[in-house]
């Protein structure tokens, strides 16, 4: 079941009937940048590393990004893969730097430009660079790449990274169906795509498991760029009584919580990928963060030790790849007893008592099932 992008259905958990797929991803415009070297020391695999040096004799790491189109300061998944980066610079000395894609077009040039320059690894940011990746990749079997949200490409040249992004939104999900004071809660996506329906159903079956009347407004922004787009739905959702939103939009979502933070206390959004909560202290409840930063260091710190991790990675509760933000600006407004519902069902996911949905049909089943907290 599909509608049509910037659509906003309610779905009731207690009819099942229940939403639409979502999306994902994130990316920029054509610019490059190049940080000044950094000072001290730091650590890769317990060696000790020193700016400047590498663990290899090829010398200094040279690492490349190639965002998706957000841009890297779209205060999300871009913005965390470059931080990650940024990290590699500091601990290991490596030579970075990054290129935006303005549009799709882009992704093939903007990858070929470091191949050609020889960069030891080139990070394409988003799964919607599979495509161009496996070009690029098979053209430079010399050249590592690391794929961001991507699926394992079976190139001996290539790292997949995933994320268990249900296992975080069904977090965030949970603290929504607390939280709630209205019994209505809203979720925001990017663009429909297979990526972004984890974060959607992960999330919906969260707030059901503690508010099993919940209702959740979705809607879909079309564009992971787009504030303004993901204000106005964000506003809608909040006039048909959603007092908590959260979004998986990138750019768009930064919108989000504008709107939320406007229409002020009682609302609360909930950020994503990186730690959002400063964007609007006190209306950001929380993000679910997603360690892309981490990963970029991990898979940065392995091409530099020449241990090169071919095939796919996935990262979930139990890695801390996903995870609640510490809830510096809130964390008061939240009863212990929540919180501690949160951990206890944290510790549930981890040890495999609970299955979160990743599909329509997944979520339906989950549903069916009526699980709450004390007996998922």
């Amino acid at each position: 079941m599909r509608y049509p992008v910037g659509s906003m259905r309610r779905y009731e958990f207690l009819a099942l009937g229940v939403l639409a797929a979502l999306p994902l991803l994130t990316g920029c415009p054509n610019n490059t940048k190049t940080p000044d070297a950094p000072a001290g020391t730091g650590t890769a695999n317990g060696t000790t590393i020193v700016p400047g040096q590498s663990t290899s004799t090829r010398g200094a790491l040279k690492a490349g990004l190639v965002t998706d189109v957000g841009g890297v300061d779209d205060r999300s998944f871009n913005a965390s893969a470059w931080a990650g980066l940024q990290k590699a610079e500091k601990d290991l000395g490596a030579k970075i730097k990054y290129v935006e894609s303005r549009q799709r077009d882009d992704y093939v040039p903007n990858l070929t430009r470091f191949a050609k320059d020889k960069y030891d690894v080139v990070f394409a940011v988003g799964t919607m660079m599979k495509d161009a990746v496996r070009e690029v990749a098979e053209k430079n079997p010399t050249v590592r790449f690391v794929l961001i949200d991507g699926e394992d490409l079976g190139m001996p040249n290539v790292a997949s990274y995933r994320f268990r992004e249900e296992e975080g939104s069904f977090l965030a999900g949970a603290l929504a169906g607390k939280m709630s004071k209205t019994g209505v809660v809203g979720f925001v996506g990017g663009m429909q795509m297979p990526l972004i329906e984890k974060f959607q159903f992960g999330y919906q079956a969260g707030a059901q498991m503690t508010n099993p009347n919940i209702s959740v407004l979705v809607g879909y922004a079309g564009k992971f760029n787009d504030p303004a787009k993901g204000q106005e739905i964000a506003i809608s959702q909040m006039n048909g009584r959603a007092d908590i939103i959260y979004h998986a939009a990138g750019g768009s979502g930064v919108g989000v919580i504008k709107a939320v933070a406007a229409k002020g206390k009682g609302y609360y959004a909930i950020g994503v990928d990186q730690d959002q909560d400063a964007i609007a202290p006190g209306r950001v409840l929380t993000s679910m963060v997603k360690r892309i930063d981490k990963a970029v260091l991990h898979a940065a710190n392995k091409v530099n030790n020449d241990e090169f991790e071919r095939g796919e990675v996935v990262w979930g509760l139990k890695e801390d790849g996903v995870g609640l933000s510490e809830m510096k600006y809130t964390k008061k407004d939240i009863p212990d007893g929540v919180l501690k519902e949160i951990d206890d069902l944290k510790q549930k996911i981890i040890d495999k008592k609970i299955i979160i949905p990743v599909t329509l049909r997944d979520y339906e089943d989950f549903s069916k099932r009526k699980p709450d907290a004390d007996n998922p």
